[in-house]
């Protein structure tokens, strides 16, 4: 017989401990708090004799939802059930269990979270009511894989409190490191992807055998409250039946994980559908649905169903297979950015500030497939998003081209809208500004309160200019740029010389400014003339300035920047010629109207000042001649630009799929009656009789849930 450390030398996470501290957080007036007056915890071989960490089959331990409103997360934990090297990913193996010897009570599960892989150590005390889960498990129930996850889970987010509400998509990114897909099957214009409707579900035929799906209700209708609001679903399978009776009927396959049938349309268990259908084929398909799974009609699931979520499949190696061509996109990088405040946060492409938010370069080396995601911080999101500020009430808010949304409705939003933009661009030579100011070649529909965004484009060889956006100016937050490319690729930062972006904040750079960046080079013996003393000057390159607009104060920035070593530096500096009408070449006699002389042993020069409307030349040069370098300059004139009309769109407001939405409604009624506002006595009477009936309401719905659970 195996012995087992003693109960007292099993391991005790202090960091999450088994108090109502780990269920609530620092939270109160949550129904969690009273359903779990009877709270106690428990380790497996305290629930039941034979505790497995993992089934036999895949086909055993489905995901089981109890009190807690994470049907998100629990949806998406369904793709470790079906490929078990992501499982072995979020799972390290060769973790002792309760047969083995050496178990002590400690676990180990892993998150992707902003580029990397965290992980989480927990002890298997699991929140028990009636000595049974209360939250999630797996039928059969002496396996313990995915309680074990969920407590890992919420410990990385701070309580259990924390997972109620969420989305799928989100949960899919930190459990495979991959990218997922909305759809929305009802108004495109509520959509957050340029798929939708019918056509989101003919493609769903093509990837059922490929992809994780998930389906959501996002709100109430007539016919839907048996299935929950706010509730996320798996699809397991879709059929295509054929023609019967002259009638197309294609089925699909869904689970609740609630853990109970709770369909009661044509084609429930005993419904007037399976009529139409061959007897022997109908028995078939009704053998097949296990415990809280159910199958509904097309016609039916386009009217009860709001969106679904696509999961990329992902490789051993990590690479993600489009949605859209099947083909593995194996380039992948990835790079770090942040929007700060009167540096870097621009904007959407509203504001006259967009062109100082970050910018990276693309490089594409052949015709390929490329999916950019941008993903803000998850610690930014997250403590954003439980700061008990419900939106679920503007949930069907979006504003079109030319809207102003409110103010307080982009404050308090859980995390800021973002969008992504791209353009093709001439990378030695291109105009910033007029280059922002032109459609992008391929951009997101509308700028999102999703915690990451993408796009997927087909992009020919070429360099690109990607800039990623908030909605609103002066939004602080960090970000991750990943790329994904069939073909290859080269991500890197645009690194503008101090003060030449366009409306960044700083004093010297005020109003609205035209830039252009410029790539040479010092060559021996060609390019490389030195400074005015030596006689081949002439030959250093020469860059032409033109100033259109004669405008107050100091109109023009000229920035040099060579690129070297700091063991190689070399002596710089330029000079400004104005440019003759007759012979536009400068004369070695001719004077310079400004210089930035004497040179400087420095890797960037700088001058400011003031030309009046006219053509000029800059030639840029080292003190020496026949010394080697690449170098940039950055050309900056100043405009008189009126404000731009509004060419960005914000998108739907995102909404959160729980157990019971009606639970967030009524959480921020309770709240808002602790406030210190004064009102009528008679209005606080009426309020407080009304607060009281919802309350009992909501608190009734949950211990009713209980109950059904513990039942």
């Amino acid at each position: 017989m195996r012995r087992h450390p003693e109960r007292g030398s099993l391991f005790q996470d202090a960091a999450f401990p088994a108090s109502m501290a780990s269920v609530l957080g620092s939270r109160r007036l949550h129904p969690l708090e009273s359903l779990c007056g009877g709270l106690s915890w428990k380790r497996p071989q305290d629930i039941c004799s034979n505790p497995r960490l993992f089934p036999d089959t895949p086909q055993e331990g489905q995901v089981k939802q109890g009190i807690l409103g994470d049907c998100w997360f629990l949806c998406a934990c369904a793709i470790l059930q079906r490929n078990e090297h992501l499982r072995a990913q979020v799972f390290p193996p060769g973790q002792p269990s309760w047969a083995d010897p050496e178990y002590t009570g400690r676990f180990t599960c892993r998150f992707w979270q902003f580029g990397k892989w965290d992980e989480v150590v927990v002890d298997d005390r699991l929140p028990c009511i009636g000595g049974q889960l209360c939250f999630s498990r797996c039928q059969p129930e002496d396996v313990f894989w995915l309680p074990l996850l969920e407590k890992a889970y919420a410990k990385f987010h701070g309580s259990y409190d924390l997972l109620w509400a969420g989305q799928v998509a989100d949960a899919l990114v930190d459990l495979t490191g991959g990218v997922a897909e909305r759809w929305s099957l009802g108004d495109p214009t509520m959509g957050c992807s340029d798929i939708s409707g019918k056509d989101a579900f003919n493609r769903l035929m093509d990837l059922k055998d490929r992809c994780l799906i998930s389906c959501s209700i996002l709100g109430s209708r007539e016919g839907a409250s048996e299935l929950g609001e706010f509730h996320a679903f798996v699809i397991i399978d879709i059929r295509d039946l054929g023609k019967v009776a002259g009638e197309e009927i294609v089925l699909l396959r869904i689970r609740n994980p609630w853990g109970r049938r709770t369909w009661k349309g044509t084609w429930r268990d005993g419904g007037e559908g399976w009529c139409k259908l061959d007897r022997r084929e109908a028995s078939d398909l009704l053998s097949q649905i296990q415990e809280g799974e159910f199958w509904v009609e097309k016609d039916e699931f386009l009217q009860m169903f709001d969106e679904v979520t696509i999961g990329y499949p992902i490789s051993k190696a990590g690479h993600i297979q489009s949605l859209h061509s099947g083909l593995w996109l194996c380039n992948t990088q990835q790079l770090s950015g942040a929007w700060v405040r009167g540096q870097s946060a621009g904007g959407s492409r509203n504001n006259i500030s967009f062109p100082s938010n970050p910018k990276f370069w693309l490089r594409v080396s052949e015709q390929s497939e490329v999916c950019i995601a941008l993903l803000q911080s998850h610690k930014m999101s997250g403590n954003l998003r439980h700061g008990g500020v419900d939106w679920a009430g503007l949930a069907h808010c979006t504003y079109k081209e030319g809207d102003v949304a409110p103010k307080s409705d982009l404050q308090e939003k859980s995390t800021p809208a973002v969008g992504l933009h791209v353009w093709k661009v001439e990378k030695k030579r291109f105009n910033l500004s007029k280059t922002l100011s032109s459609p992008p070649s391929a951009g997101t529909i509308s700028h999102s309160y999703d915690r990451e965004v993408h796009l997927c484009s087909d992009l020919s060889p070429g360099h690109y200019l990607l800039v990623p956006s908030t909605f609103l100016k002066d939004t602080e937050g960090h970000f991750l740029l990943r790329i994904f490319s069939s073909g290859r690729i080269h991500l890197s930062e645009m690194n503008l010389p101090p003060g030449s972006t366009t409306d960044c904040g700083e004093e010297s750079l005020t109003g609205a400014w035209q830039v252009i960046q410029l790539q040479g080079c010092w060559e021996r013996g060609k390019s490389s003339g030195g400074s005015r003393n030596f006689g081949v000057y002439h030959t250093n390159p020469c860059f032409p300035l033109t100033v259109c607009e004669d405008v107050d104060g100091q109109n023009v920035k000229i920035s040099l920047r060579q690129h070297c070593q700091n063991t190689d530096i070399h002596a710089i500096g330029f000079h400004v010629f104005q440019e003759a009408t007759r012979n536009p070449c400068v004369s070695s006699h001719q004077e310079p109207v400004a210089s930035c002389v004497p040179h400087h042993y420095a890797q960037e020069v700088t001058l400011q000042c003031t030309l009046g409307p006219g053509k000029y030349q800059v030639i840029p040069s080292t003190y020496h001649p026949n010394q080697e370098a690449n170098f940039t300059l950055t050309l900056a004139t100043k405009l008189e630009r009126k404000p731009r009309q509004c060419i960005e769109t914000l998108g739907q407001i995102l909404q959160e799929l729980s157990v019971s939405h009606v639970m967030k409604r009524n959480r921020a009624k309770m709240t808002d009656s602790f406030s210190d506002e004064v009102y009528d006595p008679g209005e606080i009477a009426a309020a407080d009789n009304a607060n009281s009936l919802e309350q009992d309401r909501v608190w009734l719905f949950f211990e009713h849930l209980a109950l059904c659970f513990l039942s």
